[in-house]
C-alpha cells in the first residue's frame, strides 16, 4: 500500500484505555461492599470484636486495610513485612488477633471505623475519592497488550509460527527487541513487529521511538519490520511520532499500523509471507 501522509497515520490513531464505567459492580467490588455491611453492623468495634469478626472472614482483613486506608499493594506490603504473607485468608486464620492489633497501634484501626461509621457522605466526597483512585493507570497499563494481542490474533488466524517479547538477530549478529515475530522453519525471525501504544505522553514513547529505530538498524535485508502503535498519547509527542512515520517513508521499516488499520496490516503480513515462502500464494 501506498505510504499515507503524516497526517492521515496521525489520523488512525484511536485512544487505547477503554472508558471507566464507574457504575459497574465488579467480583470485588461486591465483595468488599458485602463485608463492609457487616462491619458497619457490628454491635461495638473493639480489638476483641473485630478479631472474632477476622476470625469467621477471610475478606475482612482487606475491608479493615481500607478502612485506615491501606490499598490492597499497601496491605500486602504491609502483612509480608510483619508476617511474611500477603494472603489475606492465611492472616485471617492464623493471624487476626494480631493483625488487627497491629493496625490498632500503627493506624488508630477502632477510631478511624467507628469515625466512619458515623459520616454521611455527598456526592462530591465520591468524586475526591475517585481523584485520588488509580483505576485509570491499572487500565492504560493493559493497553499495550491489547494492541500485541491483536497481532497475535492474526498470526493464530493465518496459521503462522510465531513468538512473542523476545529478541532477533539481524546485520553483522546484533540483535534488537521485537513484540511480535513470525518464525521461518528454522524458528528464526524473519517478520518482527514493535507494539507501542500510550495513551498519556512522556518519555516512554521517545523510547519506543529508539526501539523501532533499533529494530530498522539490526535487520536483514530478507527480513520485515513493522510498527504497530495507537493511542491518543503520540498527538502529544508528534515529533517522535514523525520520526515513525518517516522510518516507513524511507523504506526503513515495512509499514506502521494501528488498531484500526489491522486489517492492512494483516494484508501487507500475508504478502511478506508468500514472498518468504511461509504461505502459499
Amino acid at each position: 500500500m501506498p505510504v499515507p501522509t503524516f497526517e492521515e497515520l496521525l489520523g488512525t490513531l484511536r485512544p487505547m484505555v477503554p472508558p471507566a464505567d464507574l457504575l459497574a459492580e465488579s467480583e470485588l467490588q461486591t465483595t468488599v461492599r458485602e463485608v463492609s455491611s457487616e462491619l458497619a453492623s457490628l454491635p461495638e468495634i473493639t480489638v476483641d470484636a473485630l478479631t472474632e469478626w477476622v476470625d469467621a472472614r477471610a475478606d475482612a482483613v482487606r475491608v479493615l486495610g481500607l478502612a485506615v486506608g491501606l490499598g490492597q499493594e499497601r496491605l500486602i506490603n504491609w502483612a509480608r513485612h510483619h508476617f511474611n504473607t500477603g494472603g489475606f485468608g492465611v492472616l485471617a486464620r492464623e493471624y487476626s488477633r494480631e493483625v488487627v492489633e497491629l493496625l490498632e497501634a500503627e493506624h488508630n484501626l477502632t477510631r478511624a471505623i467507628n469515625q466512619g461509621r458515623g459520616v454521611q457522605y455527598t456526592y462530591s466526597d465520591i468524586l475526591v475519592t475517585r481523584a485520588a483512585t488509580r483505576s485509570t493507570a491499572k487500565r492504560a497499563a493493559s493497553a499495550g497488550r491489547g494492541l500485541e494481542d491483536l497481532l497475535e490474533e492474526i498470526a493464530v488466524d493465518l496459521g503462522l509460527k510465531y513468538s512473542t517479547r523476545g529478541r532477533f538477530t539481524g546485520i553483522a549478529g546484533r540483535t534488537a527487541p521485537y513484540d511480535l515475530a513470525i518464525m521461518d522453519a528454522n524458528g528464526r525471525p524473519v517478520v518482527v513487529v514493535g507494539a507501542k501504544a500510550f495513551d498519556s505522553t512522556g518519555s516512554k514513547l521517545t523510547d519506543a521511538v529508539r526501539e523501532v529505530e533499533e529494530m530498522a538498524q539490526t535487520r536483514l535485508p530478507t527480513q520485515f519490520v513493522y510498527a504497530a502503535v495507537d493511542g491518543i498519547g503520540w498527538k502529544g509527542r508528534q515529533s517522535d511520532f514523525r520520526r515513525l512515520h518517516a522510518l516507513w517513508a524511507e523504506s526503513r521499516i515495512d509499514g506502521v499500523y494501528s488498531a484500526s488499520t489491522m486489517p492492512e496490516f494483516k494484508d501487507e503480513l500475508v504478502k511478506a509471507c508468500q514472498r518468504l515462502g511461509l504461505l502459499g500464494a
